[in-house]
């Protein structure tokens, strides 16, 4: 694509990086057929192509953000399956990313919109105000059909309500900083029958441990941290750790992002120069996602590029660090289905696609790959609140491909996806790493206690 930003234009990093992008798309138009708003609305600007055309226009000429840029902006869940088709490698993350911060600090929103934003920014980045936040939805939903006639902003506050849990897990200790010990037994009764010696430990990592996902489901970091330690690995959850940045980072608001992100980097790089870490392991690939890109978003920040180079390039999802270490045997036979959802985040965000699939098969699960799996489901961080129709859609088109193939489960890597595909079926969902962790000597998870035992065949000699 031909460009015209001025030399002053490209002495600027954020406008020069988007330029190169621009540069390398060739219009061959490959990523109208994996884009999901394309294909539920037809419309060329909801398209990756049209919106780069769209950001060209508004970057080169040095445009505010028009209402009709934020609208098809503001429509991209950011799902990345055009980065994956795409033959000429068109980065089209950092480049909807930069327009979103542009809209961000160009664009003034309807008041009704602004407050949503600000609520969201302030509230599902931090633990305790979710926490409070999702109490007082219980206590309002009785009331969901009249907020759902409230103008402006009354669906998308019966998309919060619908997506709030009937049941709020309690704390469990992972809520706060702490280590966790690697236990060898396993590990070293399975060296000595092969004669041979274990190591004392097999790495230590830090754990993510999330902001929205501790509140909603901490059965997941759980489970990950009895593997990891089950596998010989000291895993600790770093003091000062904070939201990784990654849900206002897609709202356009770089600065509270970065403020975010900062705090974070710091407790890792205390860990890593104290007594060292092996990985950071993230259970959130959509947090994953961002956490392995700090080095390009602080890439010109003098104090933080290089600490934030160095987290990027320890950060590991949980299954791609398990997948390195090794499997244990699972301890039983199993004849559950379970339909595997890549998460977007996971597969086009990360490239991450098999180690999930493998180390389900090597303990003992039967996976099925979901029909137009490359199609998002809709969650997108805050966008199945902020666009709850068009979330809503691809929803019932996910569940509908799930529901097709009669799993007995459902297994994904993201807590979004768990949480808007568990809010259209009644198939029980669970995190990968839950599966992993029952079949290698951990309990069953919860949300399975309704299939029954019948499933599980015999005992692993």
């Amino acid at each position: 694509m031909q460009t015209n930003f001025s030399l002053t234009q490209l002495a600027e990093p954020a406008m020069a990086a988007s330029e190169k992008i621009l540069r390398t798309c060739v219009h061959c138009g490959f990523c109208t057929a994996t884009c999901p708003t394309y294909l539920l609305l037809g419309d060329e600007l909801d398209s990756p192509r049209g919106r780069i055309y769209l950001i060209k226009d508004m970057l080169e000429g040095g445009k505010p953000a028009t209402p009709e840029v934020v609208k098809h902006v503001d429509r991209c869940l950011s799902c990345l399956s055009c980065m994956t088709t795409c033959p000429s490698g068109v980065h089209y993350m950092h480049l909807v990313d930069h327009a979103r911060t542009h809209i961000e600090e160009t664009y003034r929103r309807p008041l009704s919109d602004r407050l949503l934003r600000s609520v969201l920014a302030f509230v599902l980045p931090y633990p305790n105000r979710f926490r409070l936040a999702l109490l007082a939805a219980k206590i309002g939903s009785p009331f969901r059909p009249l907020v759902a006639q409230l103008p402006r902003v009354g669906n998308r506050l019966a998309a919060m309500l619908d997506l709030a849990p009937a049941l709020l897990p309690n704390r469990t200790v992972n809520d706060r900083p702490g280590t966790f010990p690697a236990d060898n037994r396993a590990r070293e009764a399975s060296a000595l029958l092969q004669g041979e010696a274990a190591p004392a430990r097999a790495g230590r990592v830090a754990l993510l441990r999330g902001c929205a996902q501790s509140v909603l489901r901490p059965d997941f970091n759980e489970a990950a941290v009895r593997l990891l330690t089950r596998h010989g690995v000291e895993v600790v959850q770093a003091k000062g750790e904070g939201c990784c940045g990654a849900l206002t980072h897609h709202m356009g608001k770089s600065e509270t992002s970065h403020a975010q992100a900062k705090r974070t980097i710091d407790a890792w790089i205390a860990e890593m120069d104290g007594d060292g870490l092996d990985a950071i392991i993230v259970t959130a690939s959509g947090c994953g996602t961002t956490i392995k890109d700090y080095g390009f978003m602080f890439r010109d920040d003098p104090a933080y590029a290089d600490k934030a180079a160095r987290v990027s390039a320890l950060a590991k999802d949980v299954t791609e660090y398990v997948a390195s270490l090794g499997l244990m045997p699972p301890l039983f036979e199993s004849d559950l289905v379970v339909a595997y959802h890549s998460a977007c985040s996971m597969q086009h965000g990360q490239g991450i696609r098999t180690e999930p699939k493998n180390l389900l098969k090597k303990a003992g699960f039967t996976v099925k790959d979901v029909p137009e799996g490359h199609i998002c489901c809709g969650s997108a961080g805050t966008y199945n609140i902020l666009q709850p129709e068009i979330a809503g859609r691809l929803r019932d088109r996910k569940v509908a491909n799930i529901e097709r193939m009669r799993p007995d489960l459902i297994a994904t890597g993201n807590i979004g996806c768990a949480t808007q595909i568990g809010n259209g079926t009644r198939i029980p969902i669970v995190h990968t790493v839950e599966l992993l962790d029952w079949a290698t000597g951990g309990p069953k998870p919860a949300v399975l206690e309704g299939l029954g035992g019948t499933r599980v065949l015999e005992a692993a000699e």
